[in-house]
């Protein structure tokens, strides 16, 4: 019997698959609609499979991929075995068939040419960069280098499956603050933010993406907004003095858990700590 089921087709940066325990176990016992505003890789909301979802992402590109799988799913899957096949044809020069890919997916956000070819370019980018990490220089180009390992970019089964279930879902792209516009009394908003970084001389690189010391106060006042609706609100964050600041003497719960950061190159800085703050 399979065991298929809709799941995350990207690896995402800050992905919460290995906090789902934590997450589960801290939902509310019932809630109406569901909110999440920085879907990222949709880990939660692909392991919850709430009813009345809206999911939202401010990465255009991410977004384009979430629309075109969920409207064309059998296209994604033809052209997505195509790149895959081509794969297969290059494996002595892999590297050199996927720096070409990531040129032409470039080349493609630079024309802002969000189609099925970008998408199933995102995908196939993402299963075979370094750590799965979807990264942006300055110009905002896709910059991460090749891993060279074989893989087949996509589940059939599953991507039609997550297809199926992504035809009952909201999807947005824009800011956070308007994809929740509309929450009310018993939603549940899963916030999951880019995260603070932990030096906080670091918050330069963080200016490229759009998300600032600033971002993060505007996140904390959503939150505190959302609360005064009556909505069940979950934010995840690191566990930082600027996260606690922000949540602190407010009547939440904040939760210190361990986690492993599998993207730092440095071994020893790959255990960490993050906060799963929460107004009920």
């Amino acid at each position: 019997m399979s065991e298929a089921k809709a799941a995350p087709f990207v690896k995402w940066a800050g992905g919460k698959r290995q906090l789902l325990p934590q997450i589960k176990e801290r939902l509310p016992e019932q809630f109406n609609n569901y909110y999440e505003p920085f879907v990222g890789g949709g880990a939660v909301i692909f392991e919850l499979l709430p009813e009345n979802a809206l999911i939202n992402d401010i990465n255009r590109a991410l977004i384009n991929t979430y629309r075109q799988i969920r409207d064309y799913p059998e296209e994604f899957i033809d052209k997505i075995k195509v790149l895959d096949e081509g794969m297969d044809n290059n494996i002595e020069k892999l590297d050199t068939y996927y720096y070409s890919l990531r040129e032409q997916y470039n080349d493609k956000l630079m024309k802002e040419e969000f189609d099925m070819e970008m998408a199933t370019l995102f995908v196939y980018i993402n299963k075979h960069c370094f750590n799965g990490l979807y990264r942006v220089n300055g110009k905002g180009l896709f910059n991460v280098p090749c891993n060279k390992a074989r893989r087949v970019s996509c589940d059939e089964e599953s991507l039609r499956l997550t297809a199926a279930y992504l035809k009952n879902v909201t999807i947005m792209e824009g800011d956070f603050e308007v994809a929740c516009k509309e929450a009310g009394k018993g939603d549940f908003v899963f916030i999951d933010s880019p995260y603070a970084p932990l030096n906080p001389t670091s918050f330069e690189s963080y200016t490229k993406e759009g998300f600032d010391i600033e971002s993060h106060k505007r996140v904390a006042r959503l939150f505190d907004e959302l609360t005064k609706r009556g909505c069940y609100c979950m934010l995840t964050n690191h566990n930082t003095e600027l996260i606690n600041e922000l949540y602190s003497n407010k009547g939440y719960t904040i939760d210190v858990v361990s986690v492993r950061r599998m993207i730092n190159s440095d071994a020893s800085n790959r255990k960490g700590k993050e906060v799963i703050i929460r107004n009920y």
